[in-house]
């Protein structure tokens, strides 16, 4: 109680004359003549050691990234962020992503992908019980604190928060007390700012500028951009159970269709209800879509290295989607959902940057066929377009896009595929079968179909020309290296016993690698002429670390461990699948189709396998699902992260040139 009398006299006695004028003019009246933040002289030491020098008004965003609804969830991120030491800074979300997959067995994402933005039913991004559209926030919370006080915890401060710009004193947030050893709960309106002002013992002690950033960034692209291999919530596996995938019941069982891995549950039936309700469970089911994905982890980043910054992501990617179809024409996704997208990629980013006003349909065929070179385009785009009057202004475009174009799947069916296989005969696995010819073919289509979605970024979404270096393409990692840069995988099927037919062969895996470096100088060379910026740090960084990284015999690791679990006699060989773990550090940062049988578990209803496959002898199907649609040949959460720290410093380029960067001593903030 002494020290409170004290130091209040004191305060009132320094204070007073040197903030006289100030207190007695209303805020309103003030404007801006005068500073942004007050300093005061300090107190000489003999007349109380308690009182420090200078009190200042500190703050940050509460919830910078806005995807999320719970702070805490940012929070995590942040924290973690500012705990990495100088090494780990300089792969701050690879880094972080390690230290979360030791916490949480299952995942960080799964205690998050129910509290965000994003509403599966709609298809749309909208926050519960907002009353602003996602993209168009009207102001953020901020948490305000102050420095340099002695003996905080025995003051109290009375907060204030004043528009920049208000019309009636209505706007004004009402005075909040409370010890000043605790933060304030500000609303600060967007994009206008306010200033906060404190008092202690009625007087005003200091004031700031409050003036949050707020970037809308925007996803588009495949599944190498939607995070396809790693759902939010991956499946789990009994210890006891055990799969069988036999044609039928009568005569011999297949050993290879025996003794897999079984799902916990109550099921009864692969397929049946029961099975399907423990599908693996992702940001958008049909798309895919994964808070892992390197688009969204980069925008996280952006949001977590500024306290006065926050960030509205809006990640569009889908699994199997081309500039065609995907980008300009409406794609439902791989997977069977009840609501599947409802528009095409750029149309749903249209909407979202309308808000509340309509972006009404516009038929614009002639725009992006490039004279029938595009022919998928010729005469069928009809694109949602929000006047540029009011649309929000998108800051960054994430785009990854151009493996589907020429063929991934289908070189990778050629690759793994055995001649003699049932499963080439049919076609791939869903497709047609290809090798370097045909894609040598589509790889010269390429450039048209990138002309086409540049235009269409400036003249539908309205990305400024002379801005084009905010529109980001990430490069693929490489995926069948190892270490020495130049041996590609050996011939096997290490990593893919889980299906009979599968076999890597190491002849065509180098026409594939071959196709992948023709197509990395393609999309390099489409965006320097279009002036897009190219992320492709992580390429080198994926050498040594491609599906065939890890061991086929002793495993220092269930994580490195290429070899698939069977239970043989009542025994588990090489382990019990209850212990995989799918976000666990691993050497290979590729899902081989064993792991993602393990992490996704892709199957369909037996109701739709009924539909698609109408012979009995082919149930076997749904294990080509399982192993190829769960996210095979696609990079691990780890991958996502290193391909993540290679968009954002891209980004942050951009940024830093158009007046919205952040000073790099900032970049990692700790919670007070």
């Amino acid at each position: 109680m002494r020290q409170t009398t004290i130091l209040s006299a004191l305060l009132a006695c320094t204070f007073s004359s040197a903030l006289s004028a100030a207190a007695q003019t209303p805020s309103a009246a003030r404007g801006g003549t005068l500073p942004s933040e007050i300093e005061i002289s300090p107190l000489a030491p003999a007349e109380n050691e308690l009182a420090l020098a200078n009190p200042k008004i500190t703050w940050r965003v509460e919830n910078p990234f806005r995807l999320f609804i719970d702070p805490a969830d940012t929070v995590m991120h942040r924290k973690l962020a500012a705990r990495l030491s100088p090494d780990e800074r300089k792969s701050p979300i690879l880094s972080a992503e390690r230290k979360l997959s030791e916490r949480m067995q299952d995942g960080w994402a799964a205690e998050v992908v129910d509290k965000t933005c994003w509403n599966s039913a709609q298809n749309k991004y909208v926050c519960p019980n907002a009353d602003e559209p996602y993209a168009w926030p009207k102001s953020h919370t901020v948490l305000a604190e102050v420095t340099d006080l002695p003996d905080p915890g025995s003051v109290t401060c009375t907060w204030t928060s004043v528009p920049t710009k208000r019309l009636t004193n209505q706007d004004v947030t009402a005075p909040f007390s409370a010890p000043c050893d605790q933060a304030a709960r500000l609303e600060v309106p967007y994009p206008d700012g306010a200033e906060i002002e404190l008092q202690i013992g009625g007087r005003l002690i200091a004031r700031t500028n409050a003036k949050v950033t707020d970037l809308f960034i925007v996803g588009f692209g495949d599944s190498f951009a939607s995070g396809e291999g790693n759902p939010d919530v991956p499946v789990r596996f009994s210890s006891t159970r055990t799969a069988t995938y036999g044609m039928t019941k009568k005569g011999p069982q297949r050993a290879d269709l025996m003794g897999l891995p079984a799902r916990v549950g109550p099921w009864s039936t692969i397929g049946d209800r029961a099975f399907m309700k423990n599908n693996a469970r992702w940001h958008d089911q049909a798309c895919h879509r994964s808070l892992y994905s390197h688009q969204l982890r980069a925008s996280l980043q952006l949001a977590i290295e500024d306290p006065h910054r926050a960030v509205t992501y809006a990640g569009f990617a889908c699994s199997g989607a081309e500039v065609t179809r995907g980008l300009f024409l409406r794609y439902k996704g791989n997977e069977w959902v009840p609501k599947p997208p409802d528009v095409s990629q750029i149309s749903a980013a249209a909407r979202l940057q309308c808000g509340d006003t309509d972006a009404p349909l516009k038929d614009l065929p002639e725009a992006y066929h490039i004279n029938g070179k595009v022919p998928d385009l010729e005469g069928t785009v009809v694109l949602h377009k929000c006047s540029h009057k009011k649309a929000r202004k998108i800051d960054l475009v994430f785009l990854s896009i151009g493996g589907n174009d020429i063929g991934f799947a289908r070189l990778l069916a050629n690759t793994i595929l055995m001649d003699q296989s049932l499963l080439r005969r049919l076609g791939g696995w869903l497709g047609q079968v290809h090798g370097q010819t045909e894609a040598q073919s589509e790889l010269e289509t390429l450039d048209e179909r990138m002309k086409a979605l540049n235009r269409a970024f400036h003249g539908v979404l309205h990305v400024p020309w002379r801005q084009s270096d905010r529109i980001i393409l990430t490069a693929y990692p490489e995926m069948a290296l190892l270490g020495d840069g130049r041996t590609v995988c050996p011939s096997g099927n290490a990593g893919m016993e889980i299906v009979k037919d599968f076999s890597l062969n190491q002849a065509r895996a180098r026409e594939g690698v071959w196709v992948a470096d023709r197509l990395n100088r393609k999309m390099a060379a489409s965006a320097r002429k279009h002036g897009w910026r190219y992320a492709d740090a992580h390429r080198n960084k994926f050498i040594g670390r491609g599906i065939c990284a890890g061991f086929t015999e002793a495993s220092f690791s269930i994580a490195d461990d290429l070899r698939l679990p069977r239970n043989t006699d009542g025994k588990w060989v090489p382990y019990n699948p209850s212990k995989f773990r799918a976000y666990a550090s691993r050497q290979r940062w590729f899902r081989t189709p064993n792991d993602a049988f393990l992490t996704s578990n892709f199957h369909v209803s037996q109701s739709v396998l009924q539909k698609v496959l109408k012979f009995q002898r082919l149930r076997w199907f749904q294990l080509i699902l399982a192993s190829t649609y769960s996210g095979a040949f696609h990079p691990t959460a780890e991958g996502h992260a290193a391909m993540a720290d290679a968009l954002a410093e891209q980004a942050r380029a951009v940024l830093e040139r158009y007046g919205q960067g952040v000073n790099v001593e900032t970049r990692f903030v700790s919670d007070h």
